[in-house]
């Protein structure tokens, strides 16, 4: 689909690195304050509840991640990939289209929810309530989030999410001082919070969402929503299934073992997801600015994210048994350090992909992106559980850490194919040496 774009020079100057530099930044910022909201939310809900109704919030968090990454399939991937570094009256009318589609999705989940939660009733059936009544307005407010780093104006995702973070926290305050602290109220308040971003959204774009154009949307990115939809909750229900495998095989307590071992992989993970909210537009950016520069632009990604997850595993495994460990996880950082190396490996991995996956999403190269998400996901959700019934907690850790390279291997493999295929990049000879070939030699 061709789009107006803004004319960008070949050459790389300090300007242009200062602008990405800062956008980078607010990528960062804008996840930090994300990742806040949330982390005070579960820590309430867990001091204030306990363990039951903390579980029923955990569903419907649960369920929320799944619709945000079907939501995100249908309307982000599409705004993303085509509409980076527009100008701003042909994004105003992308955005306008996008957004009707998240709203679409969150009314049509909403409704799902609500009669989830009359089915299930208790405290799993209030948390769907709460859920379902608020859908819309969070689906809404997440495709702002990354509509405003499409157009390269992070900041406004930023004061996005920190008026849901200032909205938020007075009412669950103010909830726990009246006494109406249950899970229904504590996550609906959370939603409200986000519906007050949504809100805020349209005055920030100067956009309404077109609901009516969502159909309109989904026609015209047919090549691409169904896929992205596809590849996102495919990745989202292969984590699901191998927990509740494990569970199955190891019990609940080696399931909190491995969750524990990933929350001290958090403070890297604001930093790995914060740069994702920003990475893929820059490269649609390198791409039709200097398509050549592609390729080098993920290798140097994934090199400098892999080496900083690398450097912090080691800083926790230096720095946990000097005092880190029962400062972040009480008595059960000790069960926990002997997985921080496999976890380390694992995140590593997730890194050394993600120039890869950037890439293959800069290309609009939808259908190698499925192929490698479903093939992945098939081979890390099968490695999990051979290393559960095999090893126990610590041989699903390296089972799937393994596993989580080779996914890595394939997922390189299938940008290369991509960049073969494509009217514009070349594949560089350091990428898979042999032949070196570009795209007419491709074709």
């Amino acid at each position: 689909m061709a789009v107006a774009v803004r004319r960008i020079p070949a050459a790389l100057s300090w300007g242009l690195v200062r602008k990405a530099g800062g956008r980078l930044t607010w990528g960062m910022a804008d996840q930090a304050m994300g990742a806040l909201t949330n982390f005070l939310l579960s820590i309430i809900i867990f001091r204030a509840l306990g363990p039951t109704q903390f579980g029923a919030f955990s569903v419907a968090f649960v369920t929320y991640g799944f619709v945000l990454n079907a939501s995100r399939g249908l309307s982000v991937d599409p705004l993303l990939i085509r509409f980076s570094g527009t100008y701003l009256p042909t994004w105003r009318r992308a955005v306008a289209g996008c957004t009707g589609t998240a709203l679409l999705v969150g009314l049509v989940s909403g409704a799902c929810a609500l009669l989830a939660g009359s089915f299930f009733g208790g405290a799993i059936g209030r948390a769907f309530v709460a859920l379902g009544l608020t859908l819309p307005g969070l689906m809404l407010q997440d495709s702002w989030r990354h509509s405003f780093f499409a157009l390269g104006r992070g900041y406004h995702a930023f004061i996005n999410d920190t008026v849901w973070a200032v909205v938020q926290i007075p009412l669950l305050v103010v909830l726990k001082i009246t006494g109406h602290a249950n899970v229904f109220w504590l996550v609906l308040a959370w939603g409200v919070a986000a519906n007050v971003g949504a809100a805020i959204g349209i005055l920030q774009s100067r956009v309404v969402p077109d609901l009516a154009g969502a159909a309109k949307w989904l026609w015209r990115h047919r090549d691409l929503g169904p896929r992205y939809l596809a590849a996102n909750t495919a990745g989202n229900g292969a984590d699901t299934l191998r927990s509740y495998g494990v569970t199955f095989i190891l019990g609940l307590t080696a399931v909190g073992y491995i969750q524990a071992s990933r929350t001290l992989m958090g403070p890297f993970n604001i930093v790995l997801f914060g740069l994702g909210l920003v990475l893929v537009p820059e490269a649609v950016r390198l791409l039709r600015r200097s398509p050549r520069q592609l390729p080098l632009f993920c290798a140097g990604v994934s090199a400098g994210l892999t080496l900083a997850a690398v450097a912090w595993g080691a800083v926790l495994l230096v720095a946990l048994p000097r005092g880190l460990g029962h400062l972040m996880l009480g008595s059960l950082w000790r069960p926990t350090y002997p997985l921080v190396l496999p976890a380390t490996l694992a995140t590593a991995s997730s890194c050394a992909a993600t120039g890869a996956a950037m890439g293959l999403t800069a290309l609009g190269a939808a259908r190698r992106t499925l192929r490698a998400v479903i093939f992945n996901s098939t081979l890390m959700v099968s490695a999990g559980l051979v290393g559960a019934a095999a090893g126990g907690t610590l041989g699903t850790m390296y089972w799937y850490a393994g596993a989580s390279w080779v996914a890595a291997l394939i997922t390189w493999w299938q940008l290369r194919h991509a960049l073969q295929e494509s009217s514009t990049a070349v594949v560089p000879g350091w990428l898979w040496p042999g032949r070196r070939r570009g795209s007419s030699a491709a074709n």
